[in-house]
């Protein structure tokens, strides 16, 4: 059995931690260097880092930044926000990032996974997908931080990024993000069975129980949660312990 990962994420806007719930309402959190090298040394399997502006201001994410992230962790971390050619990604990988995240460029221009695949391989690329369930019953993908609703669906785009080159989808529901009442699990039960790639689940963590629903019902590969770690609400030690009282796999 594959371990399940336990990854805390970090979303930065201004070079500062923030957190907001269903993508507004946004409050600082602290510096991402401190907090990422925080949650290495408590035992987080891996980090990711989010512009969550970047998008939508026009910008690219900053690379220095990233040098400043890596020197301070020992473990894998995937940067996102910005990027749009191979020449960001590479940037970003040579400063340190271990993956890549695409969300809105992709989404825009779906050549940009095969890109970015054929000239880094898919270990390096992550597809991730902001979507809101509807009225009418549909998960919609969202771009530029889930302010502009697309025509493109959750689980036909997350299957053509899969068929593209992605080597993993990061899944946020829009609905779940920050309310802390558990995960998409239905959702993400069917991605996982539609697709061949982990799954990386996110919006919604709240308490241990959630982890251990997503592994066990949402059969997801790993766990993403930000405002339960950034204010210590649970220790990732305590949780992987209680993970493992539960029969779950966890590193």
């Amino acid at each position: 059995m594959i371990a399940k990962r336990i990854i805390p994420c970090l979303d930065i806007r201004g070079g500062q931690v923030v957190k907001g719930i269903n993508f507004v309402g946004i409050k600082e959190v602290g510096d991402p260097v401190e907090l990422g090298a925080q949650y290495a040394r408590d035992g987080a399997d891996e980090l990711v880092f989010l512009d969550i502006t970047a998008s939508h201001e026009g910008r690219k994410t900053f690379s220095e930044l990233v040098e400043r992230i890596a020197r301070h962790i020992n473990i894998p971390f995937t940067v996102g926000g910005g990027i749009s050619e191979l020449a960001d990604a590479d940037k970003l990988l040579s400063a340190g990032a271990d993956k890549i995240s695409l969300n809105s460029a992709a989404v825009r221009r779906p050549e940009l996974i095969d890109e970015m695949a054929h000239s880094f391989g898919s270990q390096f690329v992550v597809a991730a997908i902001d979507a809101r369930f509807d009225e009418n019953g549909e998960w919609v993908v969202t771009v530029n931080g889930g302010r502009i609703p697309t025509e493109k669906r959750l689980f036909t785009w997350a299957y053509e990024a899969q068929e593209r080159g992605a080597g993993e989808i990061l899944f946020t529901s829009m609905n779940h993000d920050g309310t802390k009442n558990g995960f998409a699990n239905e959702a993400l039960a069917k991605l996982s069975e539609e697709l061949s790639i982990p799954i990386i689940a996110s919006g919604g963590a709240g308490k241990m129980e959630h982890f251990r629903d997503v592994f066990t019902i949402g059969k997801a590969d790993a766990g993403l949660a930000a405002s339960i770690f950034h204010y210590g609400e649970i220790a990732i030690q305590d949780l992987k312990n209680y993970l493992r009282a539960e029969h779950i796999s966890v590193r």
